[in-house]
C-alpha cells in the first residue's frame, strides 16, 4: 500500500466511511503496526487543528462585527461616570455582550493551543503528577531533623534529598525495568524510584513514547541488588467494559489502594489507546498500574477527568507491548522479557496486595 492510499484509507476510517469488515481489519493493522497507528494519531490530531482554526477564523469575523455594534469607549465612560447603567446596558445588549465574551475566551484558549501552551491539563483532562511541597517546620522539629541528617551521615547512609514531582511506577523486570508515564518524568534532571520499604535507587530514563505517555526507567544504581520473579503477567487482549479492577501507588508518601470497575473501552474524548475506569486516583497515581482480578496488568494510570468524581483512565496495556518491542529493538543492551507465568491468579486481593508491594514503586523527579 502506498503512502497516499495509506492516507486515503486513514480519512475515510475517520470520516466513518468505511463498512465493518473493513474498519475490523484496519483496526487490526493498527493494533499490529504502531507506524500505522501513529499515523492515525497523528492526522486526527492535525485535521482537528485544521477545523479549529477554520472555527477560530470565523469567531474572530462574528467578533469584529459585534465590536462594530457596541462602542467599547463610550461603554467604558458610563460605567465609570453611571454604574447603575450597567443594568440597563445589560437589558438592552446581554446577548450580544455574552457572545462576544464567550468569542473572546474561545480565541484566547485557541491562541494557547496553536501556540502549544494548552494540552489536556489545562482541559477536563487531568494528569496525575504529583508536586511534593515542602513541609514548614519549628524550630524544634528542624534540630531534630538536622541530629537524624548528621547521625544517617556519619553511619554512612545515603542521603535522598526531597524530590520537586512524583508519581508511580512499576517493574517490568526482575532486573530493574521500571515503566511510568512520559508526564510524570518529563524535563526531569535526574530521576530516583522508591519502594514500599523507603529503599531509594538511582533509575536513568532509557525510552519514551510521548504519543502513548508511556515512560521506562532503569535502575542504575550499586545498591540495587534486583527483584524476585515477577508475580504478575501483561494481557495482550483488551479486558471488558464491567469489569472489576484495582490500582496500587503513591498519591502520598506511603501506599495507597483502590478499586472500582472498567467503565469504557476508550479513554477521554474517545481515546482509542486507553480505557475510562470508575476508579477513585489522585495526584501521584500516574504510572500506576491497573490490574483486573486474575492480576493481570491491563493499565498504566494516566489521568483522571477533573469535574467527574472516580472518572480515571489508563493506558491499554497492548501500548506498553509496543513500548517494550520498540525498546528492544533500538538496543540490544536492553533488550526486556515481560513475565508470562501469573502467580497472583487465585489469591485473595489482600493476598495479591502484599505480593505486589516490592514491585510497585514511588517515581522522585527532579529538575
Amino acid at each position: 500500500m502506498s503512502e497516499l492510499q495509506l492516507t486515503e484509507l486513514i480519512e475515510r476510517y475517520l470520516n466513518g466511511e468505511l463498512s465493518d469488515d473493513e474498519r475490523e481489519r484496519f483496526e487490526a493493522l493498527r493494533n499490529e503496526n504502531a507506524a500505522v497507528d501513529r499515523k492515525v494519531s497523528d492526522h486526527a490530531h492535525f485535521t482537528g487543528l485544521i477545523k479549529q482554526y477554520g472555527q477560530r477564523v470565523e469567531l474572530e469575523k462574528r467578533l469584529n462585527a459585534i465590536h462594530q455594534e457596541i462602542d467599547v469607549h463610550a461603554l467604558t465612560e458610563e460605567v465609570t461616570i453611571h454604574p447603575n447603567w450597567v443594568v440597563k446596558m445589560w437589558r438592552n445588549h446581554h446577548s450580544k455582550i455574552s457572545v462576544a465574551a464567550s468569542i473572546a475566551i474561545f480565541a484566547i484558549l485557541s491562541t494557547l493551543y496553536l501556540s502549544g501552551n494548552f494540552n489536556r491539563s489545562t482541559s477536563n483532562f487531568t494528569a496525575l503528577r504529583r508536586e511534593i511541597q515542602s513541609v514548614k517546620r519549628t524550630a524544634e522539629s528542624l534540630e531534630r531533623s538536622n541530629k537524624a541528617l548528621l547521625h544517617d551521615i556519619k553511619a554512612g547512609k545515603r542521603i535522598i534529598t526531597p524530590s520537586k514531582f512524583g508519581g508511580s511506577g512499576f517493574a517490568l523486570t526482575s532486573s530493574g525495568y521500571i515503566v511510568t508515564n512520559y508526564h510524570v518524568v518529563n524535563g526531569a534532571d535526574s530521576l530516583y524510584v522508591q519502594n514500599a520499604t523507603g529503599d531509594s535507587y538511582h533509575a536513568k530514563l532509557i525510552y519514551t513514547e510521548p504519543a502513548y505517555d508511556i515512560a521506562i526507567l532503569k535502575i542504575d544504581d550499586s545498591a540495587f541488588t534486583g527483584l524476585d520473579n515477577i508475580p504478575y503477567t501483561f494481557k495482550k487482549s483488551k479486558s471488558d467494559v464491567g469489569e472489576d479492577v484495582y490500582t496500587l501507588g503513591y498519591p502520598r508518601d506511603d501506599f495507597y489502594y483502590g478499586k472500582g470497575y472498567l467503565s469504557s473501552s476508550t479513554g477521554y474524548n474517545g481515546d482509542t489507546t486507553a480505557y475510562q475506569v470508575s476508579l477513585p486516583v489522585y495526584p501521584g497515581n500516574s504510572g500506576g498500574p491497573l490490574l483486573d482480578n486474575k492480576g493481570n496488568i491491563i493499565g498504566i494510570i494516566s489521568g483522571k477527568q477533573s469535574q467527574t468524581e472516580s472518572a480515571a483512565f489508563a493506558v491499554k496495556s497492548s501500548y506498553l507491548f509496543k513500548a517494550v518491542q520498540s525498546v528492544s529493538t533500538d538496543t540490544s543492551a536492553n533488550t526486556i522479557n515481560l513475565k508470562s507465568k501469573n502467580s497472583l491468579m487465585g489469591l485473595s486481593r489482600q493476598q495479591q496486595i502484599k505480593k505486589l508491594e516490592n514491585y510497585v514503586f514511588m517515581v522522585k523527579v527532579y529538575n
